[in-house]
């Protein structure tokens, strides 16, 4: 699927277009600013994301970014991920669902107040080992180990995910032989997979 290049792009090549037009009409009267962020229309306050929303294919709805922080006294809001999302709560509607504009601006507004009040979970980043194969690769070549450490974090990452999940040495050996050009590059291991 393509990214949209604006919140109108995106309304206009989802199956949910009328639907998520009112959602953003509701959204448009609070004092959030759009953007388009991942693709998909965001509204944020003060730079920091407030509620996003998007449509798949049985369903569309709002994504409260510190959501967990909201009272949900319709009990409307579900986590999609228990045990992995922290902060993200989702309210998810589906063909038919009747949309109460009270109820919907009443979440929001709550959200803004807690955005404003600085409610926050803080994500703390995983600490990533880096597999015995590229240790030993990174201190026999300073010229590898130069170009692993300019790489951005996630890009480091993403080379020590790749080689340490592997369960033989073999695998691991062989995707370290791969890795290694395209760390002297400087490219990230999934740089082609993302859109430009």
């Amino acid at each position: 699927m393509k990214l949209a290049k604006s919140v109108v792009d995106y309304l206009n090549s989802s199956p949910w277009k009328e639907e998520l037009e009112e959602l953003r009409s509701i959204l448009l009267e609070t004092e959030l600013k759009e953007e388009l962020k991942w693709g998909t229309p965001h509204f944020t306050l003060g730079g920091k994301i407030v509620v996003g929303m998007a449509g798949f294919k049985s369903y569309y709805g709002l994504w409260f970014h510190q959501g967990v922080f909201l009272k949900d006294q319709s009990k409307v809001l579900v986590n999609a991920q228990e045990g992995t999302t922290k902060g993200l709560r989702q309210w998810r509607f589906q063909s038919g669902d009747r949309v109460d504009t009270d109820q919907v601006k009443e979440y929001v507004l709550e959200a803004i107040v807690n955005q404003r009040a600085g409610k926050e979970i803080k994500v703390e980043p995983k600490k990533v080992s880096i597999p015995d194969e590229l240790k030993e690769a990174l201190a026999c070549n300073a010229k590898l180990s130069e170009a692993y450490d300019s790489l951005t974090p996630g890009r480091r990452k993403e080379y020590a995910e790749y080689i340490g999940s592997a369960k033989q040495e073999k695998t691991r050996l062989s995707r370290l032989e791969k890795s290694v050009p395209m760390i002297l590059q400087g490219v990230g291991l999934n740089d082609k997979y993302k859109g430009s």
